[in-house]
C-alpha cells in the first residue's frame, strides 16, 4: 500500500431526533472493514454539510433541494406540544392548534416545522434553540410544538407532551448528492431499504456466463426409421417373415 492510499470509510450525517443506531449496527455486521463515521449536524446545516462533502449521506428533514440531492423517504413524525406536567393540556389525550390559541407558544430559531402561521401567542423573543425553549417550558413560561422525536430527545421529568392533531408534520429522509452516488452510498441505501446481505442491486453485476446448450436430439431416432440393408427384408413388409404362406394346390 502506498502512502497516498487510505482505508475507505463512510460518513453519515444525522440531525437531532434521528437515531441511526439500527442502520449503523447492520453496516458494521456487513462491512466490518469499512468504518462508519457519524456526523451530528443541526437540521438547518445538514444540506450544506452534504453539499460541501462533509458527509457521504445523511438522515435529514424535508425539504431538500431535489435538483441536487436524491432522497429516500423514511417516516413522518407525529407533532406534539410540550407542556409542564401540571398543565391543563395534560387532561386531554390530544389537542388541536386552536386549543393553543391563548397560550404562549415558543418558536425557536431552529424550528423544523413548516408553519404558515405559528400557533398561540408569540413569546417576547424567540429562543435560539429547541433545547433553550424546553428549559422555558419547564419554567412554566410557555409551550413548545415539536416533532415527537425532539420531545423524546429533550425529555425531562417536569415536562410532558400531547399530540397536536392538525399541526404540520416533519418527514425524515435519507439524502445524498445525486452526482456522488458511490458504491458505499449504494451499500447504505440497500441497508436502509432492507435488502438482504446477498443482494447486489446497485453494484456492477458480473458478466453472465454462457449457458451450455442442451444436446441436440438425434434426428435418426426422432424421425424416419433406418433404411434396411440391401437384400434384407423389412419387418412387417413383403419378406419371408412378413408374407402369408398360401396353401399348396392339389394336382388333378
Amino acid at each position: 500500500m502506498t502512502g497516498s492510499e487510505s482505508t475507505p470509510s463512510f460518513r453519515l450525517a444525522y440531525v437531532p431526533g434521528v437515531t441511526p443506531a439500527k442502520w449503523v449496527r447492520i453496516w458494521n455486521e456487513r462491512l466490518p472493514d469499512v468504518p462508519l463515521d457519524l456526523v451530528a449536524v443541526p437540521a438547518a446545516e445538514a444540506s450544506d454539510v452534504l453539499r460541501e462533502g462533509g458527509a457521504d449521506a445523511g438522515f435529514v428533514r424535508l425539504p431538500v433541494d431535489r435538483t441536487f440531492f436524491s432522497a429516500i423517504p423514511l417516516y413522518t413524525e407525529t407533532t406534539v406540544v410540550m407542556v409542564p406536567k401540571d398543565h391543563l393540556v395534560t387532561a386531554a389525550d390530544e389537542v388541536s392548534v386552536e386549543d393553543l390559541a391563548d397560550e404562549v407558544v415558543f418558536h425557536p430559531l431552529d424550528d423544523v416545522l413548516d408553519w404558515e402561521r405559528p400557533p398561540g401567542q408569540p413569546a417576547f423573543e424567540r429562543p435560539a434553540t429547541t433545547e433553550d425553549a424546553v428549559e422555558l417550558v419547564a419554567a412554566g413560561v410557555g409551550l413548545l410544538v415539536v416533532p415527537q422525536s425532539l420531545a423524546r430527545l429533550h425529555h425531562r421529568r417536569d415536562v410532558t407532551y400531547r399530540p397536536v392533531v392538525d399541526a404540520p408534520q416533519s418527514s425524515v429522509v435519507l439524502s445524498w448528492p445525486e452526482e456522488a452516488t458511490t458504491e458505499l452510498v449504494e451499500d447504505f441505501i440497500g441497508i436502509v431499504r432492507g435488502r438482504t446481505v446477498n443482494s447486489t442491486r446497485g453494484r456492477t453485476q458480473p458478466a453472465a456466463q454462457p449457458q451450455s446448450q442442451p444436446k441436440a436430439k438425434r434426428a435418426e431416432t426422432s424421425g424416419a426409421r433406418r433404411k434396411p440393408a440391401a437384400g434384407k427384408p423389412t419387418r412387417g413388409g413383403g419378406g419371408a417373415k412378413g408374407a402369408k404362406r398360401g396353401k399348396p394346390r392339389r394336382r388333378s
